[in-house]
């Protein structure tokens, strides 16, 4: 083991500790502006190889050879069910999933919970499915390199979606200390 071992704590999952990053009062405001950053980064991305694929010329210089392969709409689903999971995941409260509030209705954490797996369920599906995408249509049938950045920016644009959704649910969870909490 290469901690020392009056520095070890059975406790910990990692042997090198994260590090400590405070970022004071403003933290979820930075968090939400990162996870819209990332939004429109993977969106930005994808549109990019979509216009570039309307506007590809043949590689070869020959006006009668049309390019190979163009983005499709199997491109933009894997796109699409991420997108929709995201929307799924950010419009369950955060409060009915961990059962807090007195809800009550022991249905309705479950429910909660059942579409919040839902949601990440479709982002997952929209990761794999651009891979698969990249996978079977762009690296297995050997198009250049130009081509292929067209199923690279999917997969960015999914991870991208993931990401997003991640930040902003943990940046919405966070309490702020202007938050107050009024009760009769």
């Amino acid at each position: 083991m290469a901690v020392p071992r009056h520095n070890y704590d059975p406790r910990r999952v990692c042997i090198n500790p994260f590090p400590n990053i405070s970022l004071g009062k403003h933290r979820r405001i930075i968090g939400i502006y990162l996870a819209g950053g990332l939004f429109a980064l993977a969106n930005w991305t994808f549109l990019d190889a979509a216009i570039l694929s309307a506007h590809a010329h043949s590689p070869y210089g020959e006006p009668e050879r049309p390019p190979p392969v163009h983005v499709g709409f199997v491109d933009w689903v894997p796109g699409l069910f991420s997108l929709l999971g995201m929307i799924i995941i950010n419009l369950i409260d955060k409060d009915r999933v961990q059962g807090n509030e007195g809800f009550g209705d022991s249905r309705a954490v479950w429910r909660a919970r059942l579409f919040l797996f839902i949601g990440f369920a479709f982002m997952a599906g929209g990761l794999a499915g651009s891979v698969c995408v990249l996978v079977l249509k762009y690296i297995l049938n050997h198009f250049p390199e130009q081509y292929t950045y067209y199923g690279y920016a999917n997969v960015s644009q999914n991870v991208a979606l993931m990401l997003s959704a991640i930040v902003l649910w943990i940046s919405q969870s966070v309490s702020t200390e202007y938050e107050y909490t009024l009760s009769i």
